[in-house]
């Protein structure tokens, strides 16, 4: 792995822990953005890496939200455009991304640090994490997909409640409406998420990838349009050596042996 100033890499048992390294609250600039984008493209092109996790260095902060010096230099709509273009690149790569990406969520995860946490797969979250859209105290407004993935997450009125008001919520509350899967004490994020990602890292990665790939895309479509997708998706698995070999280790009453073909 390619050594990177804000962004470390380690990789366990097929899974691959990509921590932000900025301190004292691993906040998102050009460089950070640009080493993420960077570390995702090589690990999601590595065969050995099965899951992905992000969390932030230190015990403060996931990450605190996006530099105010990047937003403050903005001189004409055309730059604040290519910045959100600039975010919607990152998180649009890790929404698509066919390997599972979970967010370990450790302490302030606020306005484009909780945008970069929805655009993953997963969250896990401190219990006493502060997450947030706080922009609106800034006179700007969540511009890295926060506007829409927030609203798909919790529903638009709670949504609307969060971003119109920059609340911050705990990580209990935040379990509570559904924006983060799990929450957990403190010190045991990232060891939860990593249990996460290795139990997902022992399925085959055909199978993982088909039903990451038919729910995102269904998503974006009708009931109708989506089963069609999910049937196009499992008929692609019929014959493949996994299945075989999980349908075989089920009737033999085994732990399967996959082999990603």
């Amino acid at each position: 792995m390619a050594e990177r100033q804000y962004v470390k890499t380690s990789i366990e048992d097929r899974v691959a822990l990509l921590t932000l390294d900025y301190p004292p609250v691993n906040l998102l600039n050009l460089a950070t953005v640009t080493e993420l984008n960077d570390a995702l493209d090589e690990l999601l092109a590595e065969d050995e890496v099965k899951a992905i996790i992000i969390t932030g260095g230190g015990q403060h902060a996931f990450s605190a939200g996006a530099d105010i010096n990047l937003i403050i230099t903005l001189e004409s709509p055309e730059e604040g455009r290519e910045l959100s273009r600039a975010g919607h690149t990152l998180t649009k790569k890790i929404e698509g991304a066919k390997k599972p990406i979970i967010a370990a969520i450790n302490g302030y995860c606020l306005g484009g640090g909780l945008e970069l946490a929805m655009a993953c797969h997963m969250r896990i979250s401190n219990n006493r994490a502060q997450l947030g859209q706080t922009e609106i105290n800034s006179a700007v407004i969540p511009g890295w997909g926060g506007t829409q993935r927030l609203p798909r997450l919790v529903g638009k009125g709670k949504a609307l409640e969060l971003i119109l008001t920059g609340a911050r919520i705990s990580g209990a509350e935040a379990a509570n409406i559904g924006l983060v899967n799990k929450a957990v004490p403190a010190g045991e994020v990232v060891r939860t998420a990593m249990g996460l990602a290795k139990k997902i890292a022992s399925f085959g990665k055909l199978a993982v990838t088909a039903a990451l790939e038919a729910v995102n895309e269904g998503m974006e479509t009708t009931l109708e349009e989506g089963l069609e997708i999910e049937a196009d998706k499992f008929a692609g698995l019929v014959g493949t050596e996994d299945m075989k070999e999980g349908l075989t280790a089920f009737l033999e009453k085994r732990q399967p042996k996959f082999v990603d073909r």
